[in-house]
């Protein structure tokens, strides 16, 4: 067993990236939900970024969480397009949010009505992108880090 501590081992540097792109005109609490929403679909699709469980020190268990951060940035209305338009063409695991799921209250109906509207035509609000670092920077380009 080593004697390292996580504070003796050096950072991780990790060949993958996770953003959330958030349109700049909604209201914190907004912010918020489409966030949580937006990067509750990579665990369940993409388990590697998933890492163990917790634990304190008094041995209480806690939910893994992802084994690296999540970068938010924030852009216009027409960064959400084209940052959707690049993770589309680069096929890379995503997640979208639009302005009609708020006002829709469960995932049958968030689903629906994603599902009634074309691709080119979504109101997108929110998109969470996984995939190799150079290929997220490339489908945020345009956005800022989130204040």
């Amino acid at each position: 067993m080593s004697s390292e501590t996580p504070v003796d081992m050096p950072p991780m540097r990790f060949d993958t990236k996770i953003a959330v792109l958030l349109r700049d005109d909604l209201e914190t609490w907004q912010r918020l939900n489409v966030t949580s929403f937006l990067v509750s679909g990579l665990g369940p699709t993409e388990p590697e970024v998933i890492g163990e469980p917790y634990e304190d020190a008094d041995g209480t268990a806690y939910l893994p969480m992802f084994r690296q951060p999540v970068l938010v940035f924030e852009g216009t209305k027409e960064v959400l397009k084209a940052a959707h338009a690049r993770a589309l063409a680069r096929a890379l695991p995503r997640a979208v949010f639009t302005s009609d799921l708020f006002g829709t209250g469960n995932d049958r109906d968030n689903r629906a009505a994603v599902r009634a509207v074309g691709t080119g035509e979504l109101d997108v609000v929110g998109l969470a992108v996984y995939g190799p670092r150079n290929g997220v920077d490339k489908v945020v380009k345009g956005a800022r880090m989130h204040p």
